[in-house]
């Protein structure tokens, strides 16, 4: 099915830009409130760490590579030319944003910043009411009954 208007989602930041912006704010914190845990040490961190990396790579490359092959866009001011509702999509609805968290959390453990942790729902919400509640009105608006019905069978982030 295609969109056949030029409506988009709206969504004029791009979103790895608010992860990239609350991570350096939390740099910033960590500076000025400096916050110290001995969890950063625990033996297997290390292994936690580098396993959140590539669970995002993962996730990152069979988004974009769904998004290729569809020869969708992943500028969300541009309309979508195709729903996407397999592969990775069939199991999130929304596993850039996902990757994105992952890596969020690994390189937040290699960095041993507390803050990255605490400012970690500050990033989901943003995401969530600025980016992602626009991209489902948005899919709504384009592609009707066949969204509701993947919303049905498909969770939001897991």
């Amino acid at each position: 099915m295609h969109a056949v208007s030029k409506d988009h989602p709206g969504v004029y930041v791009p979103p790895p830009l608010v992860y990239v912006c609350v991570f350096f704010i939390s740099v910033l914190c960590q500076r000025v409130l400096p916050i110290q845990h001995s969890w950063f040490s625990m033996p297997g961190i290390v292994i936690v760490g580098w396993s959140l990396i590539t669970l995002g790579i993962f996730l990152l490359l069979t988004s974009f590579w769904r998004f290729l092959i569809s020869k969708n866009t992943l500028i969300p001011i541009r309309p979508a030319q195709s729903l996407q509702t397999s592969g990775i999509y069939a199991i999130s609805r929304n596993p850039m944003y996902l990757a994105l968290l992952c890596l969020y959390f690994g390189i937040a453990i290699f960095k041993g910043n507390v803050w990255t942790f605490i400012l970690a729902p500050v990033v989901v919400i943003i995401i969530q009411i600025y980016v992602i509640k626009k991209e489902e009105q948005y899919l709504m608006r384009a592609f009707g009954e066949v969204y509701m019905t993947y919303m049905k069978k498909v969770p939001r982030w897991l």
